[in-house]
């Protein structure tokens, strides 16, 4: 599965960077546009320059309809920070525990200037010589940051953990403001809290990246609530990220408590939706339709509960529907997974245990236990 649709992922990134590498100047906007009256959830659509529309029928096609919604997500979030002269990532040890079966590094790394993010990085042992697969691991909101996806927070939320436990490198942040990463959102260079989370998690990345025990062909990424959305836009952004879980990460704008989208626009996420789109879910230049279609044909996996008060299900089967037409053109349908378990905001055993299996095969992975 991991490997099958490597030429159809070449073609769909060529219009954003070299293939398993990633943006370096944000996305290419050459030949799309974001209208105002685009309907976000159709997906056979692309408009060139002049507004004029065109079906989508077949990969290329779809690259250009892709780089409108990356452009769309960046009119809301702010644009990528150009990453062709980023500083020595400088990594820095603080503390060194064991595990069972791997052991875990507190350490820092430099964003950027002298913004440096926390993280736990899990390293399986003892060390077999081979390259193994890693996963980046977003935590959900919560004042420990980190320490959630540790087995530190509520139950269902230690993956980090329990992926580690598995047998793969394991890296997990602070997202700015929690855990040990204090943040001044106001008076940094982004435009919202959300692109400087896909920055700081693209600097992950290339940590895990170029890490000797780590396969740079082999990286996924996963998180819940908080973490399932950030997974879902560094993945958009960054073609490095082969497989990506999201767990009550999403819904469409529309069914986010009925189309209230404030709880969308603190410092932490995208103030523009209510400074520039005035909490207008019709207004908003992108969707979660569009967000998941972006990462065909890459594998995703979804966790969306049937009672999730955050994520309403019945916009996840909506765009689910949508989005697994592209997926279907791009000869991907099965990457496509979404699980609707019977519980409300939760990761629950079941679903949690079939999504690591998910990530075993699509990285090619095979679990310690």
């Amino acid at each position: 599965m991991r490997r099958a649709f490597a030429g159809v992922w070449m073609l769909l990134t060529v219009t954003l960077a070299a293939a398993g590498e990633p943006l370096k100047n944000g996305p290419s906007t050459t030949g799309s546009t974001v209208p105002g009256d685009l309907d976000h959830s159709k997906l056979l659509i692309w408009r060139d320059a002049d507004g004029k529309q065109h079906p989508v029928q077949n990969a290329e096609d779809w690259s250009r309809r892709r780089a409108a919604i990356l452009a769309g997500m960046e009119q809301a979030m702010g644009p990528l920070p150009d990453r062709t002269q980023l500083p020595a990532l400088d990594v820095k040890l603080e503390e060194e525990v064991a595990g069972p079966g791997f052991k875990r590094l507190k350490i820092s790394l430099l964003a950027e200037g002298t913004d440096r993010v926390p993280a736990l990085l899990y390293l399986p042992e003892p060390p077999s010589g081979a390259r193994v697969a890693a996963v980046l691991a977003l935590h959900p909101t919560g004042p420990l940051g980190k320490g959630i996806v540790a087995g530190l927070g509520k139950e269902n939320r230690g993956y980090a953990l329990e992926l580690a436990e598995r047998g793969y490198v394991v890296l997990a942040p602070d997202y700015p403001s929690f855990g040990d990463y204090p943040y001044d959102f106001k008076n940094d260079r982004y435009e919202s809290g959300t692109m400087k989370g896909i920055f700081n998690h693209m600097r992950c990345v290339d940590l895990l990246a170029g890490r000797p025990e780590v396969d740079p062909e082999r990286i996924g990424v996963i998180g819940h609530s908080l973490g399932g959305h950030n997974a879902m836009f560094v993945a958009a952004f960054d073609a490095r990220i082969k497989a990506i879980v999201s767990s009550c990460g999403w819904t469409p704008f529309h069914e986010y408590y009925g189309g209230k989208i404030a709880g969308w626009t603190s410092d932490r996420y995208m103030p523009r939706l209510r400074d520039v789109y005035g909490l207008d879910p019709d207004r908003v230049p992108f969707d979660f339709y569009e967000v998941v279609a972006a990462l065909a044909p890459r594998p995703f996996f979804s966790n969306s509960p049937l009672h999730d008060a955050n994520f309403d299900v019945t916009g996840v089967r909506k765009a689910e529907s949508a989005a697994r037409s592209i997926y279907e053109l791009l000869g991907a349908a099965d990457r496509l997974q979404v699980r609707y378990p019977d519980c409300q905001h939760d990761f629950p055993p079941d679903t949690r245990q079939e999504a690591y299996r998910f990530l075993d095969d699509a990285l090619g992975h095979k679990p310690a236990k």
